[in-house]
């Protein structure tokens, strides 16, 4: 197919799966149940850390969580007491234990008291200007953060990633992805402006870089941070505006219809 055929049959499938009906089953369900910027912010965090996995497994992991904090995601985080972590004993998502869940509360009051909410946890560490070059350094500086706050454990590093280190921070771009594009279709939530969407990067998962790779989009063969460095900019191409709008034609694509 043609540059331009490619394009047109792209922002077609993106159109598709760009919908209301694409929520009710996926992770991003959570934080549109909430109305309160600090909820959103923290349930879509926490929905898109855990979306690892069977998508039905996810949203009961979610569930639980979200009744845990009293479904007022938010408010818990910025109001606990430390007795009150005592909620979380017996949870598991996956390798997501009851230790990381205490660790993330604790650190999430630090960063969003410090900062006044977690966009600005963000924002603070992206360098002086802007443009698509800030969100690598940007995502590494606030796993360090993250991690730096007191009472996290070791082990919760592998659940914030780290692009520094190689890691194609998948679920870290895809919460960016909820919080920064518009919300015009009903799907993302658009609550962030310290962002563009053209700055944004792709969440890389094994849907989008299958189908990237047989589209011609992507050569590199690991799923690290240069393939999203190299997709995106393929995606960028196409789209310069809003190019991870395109995350939802490669992932319907590949998850949906195998391609």
């Amino acid at each position: 197919m043609t540059q331009g055929e490619l394009k047109d049959f792209l922002w077609e499938k993106a159109e598709e799966y760009e919908a209301p009906d694409f929520i009710p089953h996926d992770p991003l369900s959570v934080p549109h149940r909430f109305t309160r910027r600090e909820d959103v912010e923290v349930a879509a965090f926490l929905a898109a850390t855990l979306a690892w996995g069977n998508r039905v497994s996810i949203l009961k992991s979610l569930d639980k969580l979200m009744m845990r904090m009293d479904h007022a995601p938010g408010q818990f985080v910025l109001e606990h007491e430390e007795v009150d972590l005592k909620v979380f004993d017996g949870f598991v998502h996956r390798t997501f234990q009851a230790e990381d869940a205490r660790g993330f509360m604790r650190s999430l009051r630090s960063l969003m008291e410090k900062h006044g909410s977690l966009e600005c946890a963000f924002q603070h560490h992206a360098p002086e200007g802007d443009g698509p070059m800030a969100i690598k350094p940007m995502l590494s500086g606030f796993h360090r953060a993250f991690m730096a706050q007191p009472g996290v454990s070791s082990r919760t590093k592998k659940h914030v990633a780290n692009p520094e280190a190689g890691s194609a921070a998948k679920r870290l771009n895809m919460f960016l992805r909820w919080m920064v594009r518009p919300s015009t279709r009903g799907v993302d939530l658009g609550l962030w402006t310290s962002f563009k969407p053209q700055d944004l990067h792709i969440p890389l998962d094994v849907h989008t870089s299958n189908v990237g790779r047989k589209l011609g989009l992507l050569q590199r063969k690991a799923n690290d941070w240069r393939a999203v460095d190299e997709l995106t900019a393929a995606l960028r191409e196409i789209d310069p505006e809003d190019p991870v709008r395109l995350d939802f034609a490669l992932f319907g694509l590949g998850a949906m219809e195998g391609f």
